[in-house]
């Protein structure tokens, strides 16, 4: 005998299976691993890639800035000469002889600035801060990456409470549906009223799929973050209640402001770029100055000469060596009187850079007090946004429980009742995004304050 599956019954089967996929899917995270905000920042710093490459980058300006250091000492070399010559050589006896000699002549060379324009020491004070931006830049990556791991774990959570209700919705609404297919079959409702609750079923489960692919998404967009595979399987730990209770502090938008400006760290490395630019000011200034240079050698020679006659013979290498010892001592004055202006345009340089750099910092200054002005202002709409969408929310769940009473008996038609369950549904979700861009909207004040990061 063959079986029969009626169109109809697909939707069902879907459902059945999608059932049983998502609760094997809920009973397999429970062994997953439970992270906290705090536990995703520390993951993300210690894997993401830029914060890698900035500290790279504080290593080469530790050794620029070592380096600049060393400048400052004596420059000492030696070399050693080696050399054999041979050939025909017109003698002082006018007669040309086959010669054979061999030269030996190590040489001590010693250099020392005595001024050049304070070019140097300038120059180490321009790397020390070069050194110091190198550290800020690495805190600027660190607290743009929390600033994102916040923003994403937020939004699983969310996605977490949301997808939540929609299932909540989605059993009210089967319940309401098998309710009416009982009163149909009793002759209490119609086929319209049947119908109706069928769409509601329909836009629930829609409701419940976009709610899914949401917290997928957003727990992708964590562990990209976080620099893990994508595919790994993890929870977020959901805040207590007491952070909502401490979102609704009272800030001062200037007093915030104030507090930033001393940590935040954009502000810092704009700083240290002002520092840096006036050291070049005074390094290139060093170009203008005469220089004046101590040198000093030690030096010596041996000869060893083949055609040596019968009756003479070449001194011994240690004779040679301290007999022909050679010493010097010189100062060395370099004026610049003229050279294409170099110099004083590279003077004219750094000048030029150095109001750019700030130019830059003040428009640094001046983004984080709109930010945070913004962002205090941001953080009161959204108490106030809360407050009513918990208001709205507890309004529509009343009136709906009322009109469903009244729908049971017949007093209201199946279309009143789908807007009334879609209103009251809807309120729900826009209380849930509500109370976490409460939550959020106070932890991007916390940000800026330095204020570690915790639910």
């Amino acid at each position: 005998m063959k079986t029969i599956i009626s169109y109809n019954a697909f939707p069902k089967l879907l459902l059945a299976f999608s059932f049983l996929f998502f609760t094997a899917f809920a009973q397999k995270t429970v062994a997953q691993e439970v992270i906290t905000v705090q536990r995703a920042i520390e993951v993300t710093l210690k894997n993401n890639l830029q914060v890698t490459k900035s500290k790279l980058s504080e290593d080469l300006a530790e050794e620029n800035f070592r380096q600049a250091k060393l400048a400052q000492y004596p420059t000492l070399s030696g070399s050693v000469g080696q050399d054999m010559n041979w050939g025909r050589n017109n003698v002082s006896s006018g007669v040309y002889e086959n010669t054979q000699n061999y030269s030996f002549s190590p040489r001590v060379s010693v250099g020392l600035d005595l001024f050049n324009g304070f070019s140097k020491i300038n120059q180490v004070r321009q790397n020390k801060i070069l050194l110091e931006s190198g550290k800020v830049n690495t805190d600027k990556i660190k607290n743009d990456l929390i600033l994102q791991v916040v923003t994403s774990y937020m939004e699983i959570l969310y996605n977490k409470d949301r997808l939540k209700a929609s299932k909540q919705q989605l059993e009210v609404a089967r319940k309401q549906l098998t309710q009416q297919q009982q009163l149909l079959d009793v002759g209490n409702k119609t086929l319209a009223d049947l119908a109706e609750s069928k769409s509601q079923v329909a836009i629930a489960e829609l409701d419940v799929t976009k709610a899914e692919n949401a917290l997928t998404i957003s727990f992708i967009t964590l562990a990209q973050l976080m620099d893990i595979p994508s595919s790994t399987r993890f929870d977020v730990a959901a805040p207590n209640a007491s952070s909502f209770a401490r979102s609704s502090a009272v800030y001062d938008a200037e007093q915030v402001y104030t507090e930033a400006l001393g940590m935040f760290p954009d502000v810092k490395l704009a700083g240290l770029q002002t520092q840096s630019a006036k050291k070049g000011i005074d390094i290139a200034k060093g170009n203008l100055y005469p220089r004046l240079s101590l040198s000093g050698g030690y030096g010596s020679f041996y000869n060893y000469n083949y055609n040596m006659p019968f009756d003479r013979k070449n001194e011994a290498f240690r004779t040679q060596i301290e007999n022909n010892v050679s010493k010097g001592l010189g100062l060395n004055l370099s004026i610049p009187i003229f050279n294409g202006l170099q110099a004083r345009s590279g003077v004219t340089k750094a000048k030029i850079n150095l109001l750019q750099t700030q130019a830059d910092e003040q428009i640094t200054k001046n983004n984080l007090n709109k930010i945070i002005y913004q962002a205090v202002a941001d953080l009161k709409a959204a108490e106030s946004t809360y407050a009513s969408a918990t208001k709205a929310f507890e309004a529509q769940k009343e009136a709906f429980s009322v009109l469903e009473q009244r729908y049971n008996v017949g007093l209201v038609n199946s279309l009143d009742y789908s807007t009334s369950q879609t209103k009251r549904n809807t309120a729900e979700i826009d209380m849930i995004r509500a109370k976490y861009d409460l939550l959020f909207r106070a932890k991007v004040i916390d940000y800026y304050l330095g204020k570690q990061i915790a639910f």
